[in-house]
């Protein structure tokens, strides 16, 4: 049995290096603090643990559909794509960047399963100092998108990052949280969470889920083609940053936990919000899924 047919490479199969660079228009990307560099954690080498010479995150400049961006993409083989000082140290860099250059758009591949528990305390300030350039980006009026589609998802204080983000693009085979599954389950129990339920972690953390919650825009194949593509539509749209705006967040936020905060299971939320026959939405692909939704209620204000 052959899994469903892309429209080119996989992204979630591609490495970092190789998302970025097929992203941007083709012979654009010019890498910062590149491994020649030999940037690397100070905190892994003293604990006497492999290093990378790019400690896990590619960032640099390039086009999108001849508009200039920058990006970052990260590296999930290595330590998960976990944040460390350095790893967060070249997301910020890259961020405060943009307030100078002020490109069309900052890009975010993200890859990760939150901060790198070996450097504790700095990997937690390192993700915070990266949220607070996030926002200080869109503040500018510079949007910053996030890509989701990688193995390790996108969980822990990277989580709260993506969605600080103007926009979020996930294929289905991507996950979103703040704490994943195993995490649940270590900390509160099978009886909580069976994280070996694959299918109802997907529907749980996966990008049709998040999708249809509102907390991302766009459910993509798993193919760099259709990540480029739906990335350079978003390029230069910025969502507005402002009180009005997070007041009008926070009031849907609050629908939402009316409407859907007594579901038992994810079926429900999708059934609550308006799908008919929510059993049949994890076997479709996303253009079927699309408009298997369209009436849902799951848009943002």
């Amino acid at each position: 049995m052959t899994g469903p047919r892309r429209a080119g490479p996989s992204y979630r199969e591609a490495s970092a290096r190789r998302r970025l660079a097929a992203i941007l228009d083709e012979g654009s990307f010019g890498e910062l603090l590149g491994p020649t560099e030999r940037v690397t954690s100070p905190h892994l080498a003293a604990l006497d643990l492999p290093v990378a010479f790019d400690d896990g995150v590619v960032v640099g400049t390039g086009l999108l559909g001849g508009q200039p961006v920058l990006g970052a993409s990260q590296e999930g083989r290595f330590l998960g794509g976990a944040v460390g000082e350095v790893h967060g140290a070249k997301l910020t860099g890259l961020l405060r960047r943009a307030l100078a250059e002020r490109p069309a758009a900052v890009l975010l591949l993200l890859d990760t399963g939150g901060v790198r528990l070996q450097e504790a305390n700095a990997g937690i300030v390192a993700v915070s100092e990266v949220m607070r350039a996030v926002l200080a980006v869109r503040a500018a009026g510079i949007p910053v998108l996030a890509l989701v589609g990688g193995a390790w998802g996108c969980f822990g204080g990277m989580g709260i990052v993506a969605r600080c983000c103007d926009g979020v693009l996930m294929s289905e085979e991507a996950r979103m949280g703040i704490s994943g599954p195993d995490v649940i389950e270590a900390t509160r129990g099978v009886e909580e969470l069976d994280a070996s339920d694959r299918a109802m972690v997907w529907r749980t953390w996966g990008g049709k889920h998040r999708v249809l919650l509102g907390e991302a825009d766009r459910l993509l194949e798993d193919s760099l083609p259709a990540f480029r593509e739906a990335a350079r539509q978003l390029v230069g749209r910025a969502r507005p940053l402002t009180l009005a705006a997070l007041e009008a967040e926070q009031a849907w936020l609050a629908r939402r936990l009316a409407d859907l905060g007594g579901s038992a299971d994810a079926l429900d939320a999708w059934r609550s919000a308006g799908v008919d026959e929510p059993e049949r939405l994890p076997l479709l692909e996303p253009p079927a899924w699309s408009a298997a939704v369209a009436g849902a209620r799951r848009v943002r204000p």
